[in-house]
């Protein structure tokens, strides 16, 4: 999946996600596609999201967090 479909299938379910639950609902996602944007920069993840520069620090601890779930046994094709 390239880099633009992921953006907006991000865009697409922060849209959608319940205004009590946009942070989890973009933690989630972060998690999820975590694997598919290993080569890019928080930056480019924010601009790419549409987000301010300030939740490039949440993707990378996403990203971070993303290997230590996936070692504990977390499927992120499932979520």
């Amino acid at each position: 999946m390239n880099e633009e479909t992921i953006f907006n299938n991000i865009k697409q379910a922060l849209n959608d996600a319940p205004r009590n639950q946009y942070t989890a609902e973009l933690h989630l996602q972060m998690i999820k596609y975590a694997d598919d944007l290993k080569n890019i920069t928080a930056k480019e993840f924010c601009a790419g999201v549409g987000l301010k520069s300030s939740f490039g620090t949440e993707f990378s601890k996403m990203r971070n967090l993303t290997a230590r779930l996936k070692s504990a046994g977390l499927n992120t094709t499932q979520l």
